[in-house]
């Protein structure tokens, strides 16, 4: 506490009767020196003498309650600027964090990311600090009111304590989510690039083969042609037939794409469905088409004597064979996306099988071109002009020839990009077990600490100072473990920027641990100011260690859930304990309810103990009131019930005269002169028994 008495010490103000109005200052010596003509009985008389001391008593107190009364309105101003700007921070703040438009882009929605985790370790970390301050700052002023018996601040509508808290609730509200959201954006996007991939490559190939066949199904030639050239196109188109219900598994997986890519809302999407929609109604005329053309061919068909089986036979195998190395080197460079060991693993083996049924597919490939052989060897020994063609099928043997090669190249890239991802989940495993590694001994540590907080706070091991020590020796260990919560998000990021969602190795998230880290810091935090407070208490009332320590000891014997606060049913029993007379009777109900509202002035139905603490010690110790404060203005106004600006300015320092001068009413009474000025309705209010 300020010694108040000490610091006023040179300000020992009186009455004078000197023409400039200035206050006495000077000794008896000098009076007498500037003026002769005054009456020196008067200046030797002991009441004149006695009068003065009274004057100058008064003057200390009223300086004291004033200088008080200053500082607390200076911190009340700081508090309402503090809380409106934290205010501001959170309403600018909080649109943003509700903002969950997607973006089209990955690197769009990546940068969404690197900007919430800007904000979650540089902007947000310093107004945490702020919010936390701030209730220190309230907790303290509020002690410092209750210490010099003013009324409890409240701060202006929308600035409370609890308006900040809801305001930080609705943020974390805000936040909450916001990274998993972002993160399953890019997943999604990340999988819609895919199959749009996926998309764009299977039509191009279809589209490829579906080129010049409507021409085809439309030429008429065989209204000019031969009855052996009938022959041999009604079996040339049995062999597209064939091909054509070859190619139905591809129509279906574009249409299935499309859909796919229309139900994760890809932004391309139109351009997508116009295109698959081109497939589907070429592919529905190509089987109108096709239909059309066996039935014309087959009113033509007369006879079966020149077919050449072997060519037939060819081209009945070759097609399937043509299609399967088609659908393998689709395969082949189909692209994958794996998030875990296992899922590549089931890749490479599945690559394993492919590889395993290549010496049955070449011994395909080489019963395809036998038979091909035996056409050329069978027409040669016969002289059968051949006419260079397969007049059944448009897949030649150097065709199969060049994809079987094709397949054969594509074979040893495939095992190249699949060793490749598997190292790449193996780094992505090392990652998770490296932070899951650091994760499972930072949360329980910070657990471990708010445990022990905790019991600091409710025991009663050692002084006050004791405790305080014991805190700031945690709350020093806490600032010294911030290097490890660092290292946590370093190897956090490393494993967002690896786009790894998911971590079976820990059940603590980043957001876990910053979330307890937060509320570990603002524990430490309060429970030192609350502590700093019970010293600040003690010491302005006068309490022994021993009564703190039986303040401690009857509070946690009725604080049964060890929460640091009485319910009503718990005060009225420790009040019993110690004494009072609150039975359940008019009497000491009204005693009850007359006690609740000092120590729960908000009617929140909790008493802490500070709240205790101060109305024990306010039942046991003196505190000016406003009818001391009154008695002192009095003697300074000369007994009269007013009182003048020139008598205030006079008798206090000038920050304090100008201070009353400023908030005094003027006095209404009949013995009123001009410039008088209302002391008692200035000194009530000091002490909020009525409006300053």
């Amino acid at each position: 506490m300020v010694d108040y008495h000490a610091a006023n010490q040179s300000y020992q103000y009186g009455p004078s009767s000197g023409s400039n109005g200035a206050g006495g200052g000077g000794s008896v010596g000098d009076y007498m020196a500037q003026e002769d003509d005054w009456d020196r009985d008067l200046l030797l008389d002991p009441a004149w003498e006695k009068q003065q001391r009274k004057a100058e008593t008064a003057a200390n107190r009223i300086c004291k309650v004033l200088a008080v009364n200053q500082e607390n309105e200076h911190l009340m101003e700081d508090y309402e600027r503090l809380a409106s700007d934290l205010l501001e921070w959170i309403r600018r703040t909080i649109p943003w964090l509700e903002d969950r438009v997607p973006q089209k882009t990955i690197q769009e929605m990546q940068q969404k990311l690197e900007d919430f985790r800007d904000y979650r370790r540089v902007h947000k970390p310093p107004k945490v600090q702020e919010k936390c301050q701030l209730e220190i700052n309230f907790n303290t002023l509020q002690t410092k009111l209750r210490l010099s018996n003013r009324p409890a601040f409240m701060p202006s509508e929308g600035r409370m304590v609890s308006d900040i808290n809801n305001g930080w609730q609705h943020l974390e509200q805000a936040e909450k989510g916001y990274e998993e959201w972002l993160l399953n954006e890019i997943r999604r996007l990340e999988r819609l690039d895919h199959l749009a991939e996926k998309f764009r490559q299977k039509a191009s190939i279809h589209e490829a083969w579906t080129d010049g066949k409507e021409v085809m199904l439309k030429h008429r030639d065989y209204e000019t042609a031969t009855l052996s050239d009938i022959k041999a196109l009604i079996r040339k188109h049995e062999a597209f037939e064939s091909d054509l219900a070859a190619h139905q598994d591809r129509v279906e997986q574009i249409a299935a794409i499309a859909q796919e890519l229309n139900e994760l809302d890809y932004y391309d999407s139109h351009n997508v469905n116009t295109r698959c929609q081109k497939i589907c109604d070429q592919w529905d005329a190509l089987g109108s088409l096709t239909h059309s053309r066996r039935e014309a061919l087959e009113k033509t068909e007369k006879q079966l004597e020149t077919i050449d089986q072997l060519h037939l036979e060819y081209a009945k195998r070759a097609a399937p064979f043509n299609n399967w190395m088609e659908s393998a080197m689709e395969d082949l460079q189909d692209m994958f996306i794996v998030h875990t060991i296992e899922e590549i693993e089931g890749l490479i083996s599945a690559h394993d099988q492919f590889k395993s049924t290549l010496p049955d597919a070449d011994r395909e490939r080489e019963a395809i071109l036998a038979i091909h052989k035996e056409a050329q060897r069978i027409a040669e020994s016969n002289h059968i002009k051949l006419s260079g063609s397969n007049p059944y099928t448009s897949v030649t043997p150097q065709i199969i020839n060049s994809k079987w090669e094709k397949v054969q190249q594509l074979v040893p890239k495939r095992d190249h990009a699949l060793l490749e991802e598997q190292r790449k989940q193996q780094s992505n495993e090392h990652l998770r077990r490296q932070f899951a590694s650091q994760a499972n001994i930072v949360g329980p540590w910070i657990q471990t600490k708010m445990e022990e907080i905790g019991r600091i706070s409710i025991e009663m091991n050692g002084t006050l100072e004791d405790q305080l020590s014991h805190l700031k020796q945690y709350e020093r260990s806490i600032v010294d473990y911030k290097p490890n919560l660092d290292l946590l998000e370093q190897q956090h990021q490393l494993i967002q920027e690896a786009l790894i969602f998911d971590n079976k190795h820990t059940n603590y998230t980043m957001e876990h641990i910053r979330v307890g880290w937060e509320q570990l810091l603002t524990t430490i935090a309060r429970t030192i100011n609350e502590v700093e407070n019970q010293i600040l208490t003690r010491d302005a009332k006068g309490i022994s260690q021993e009564q703190m320590q039986e303040f401690r000891a009857s509070f946690n014997h009725f604080d049964k859930d060890h929460g640091g606060a009485l319910g009503p049913e718990e005060f009225k029993a420790c009040l019993i304990s110690l004494g009072y007379d609150v039975e359940n009777d008019r009497q000491g109900d009204a005693e009850f309810n007359r006690i609740m509202s000092v120590v729960d002035p908000n009617h929140s139905g909790l008493v802490t103990f500070q709240a205790f603490i101060d109305f024990m010690s306010r039942e046991t110790t003196d505190t000016d009131t406003a009818d001391q404060v009154i008695a002192s203005f009095k003697v300074l106004a000369g007994d009269k019930n007013f009182i003048t600006a020139e008598e205030l300015r006079r008798e206090l320092p000038p920050d304090q005269a100008e201070y009353c001068i400023a908030r005094m009413a003027p006095y209404q009474g009949p013995d009123a002169v001009p410039g008088a000025l209302d002391y008692k309705s200035f000194s009530t209010a000091l002490y909020g028994e009525s409006d300053l």
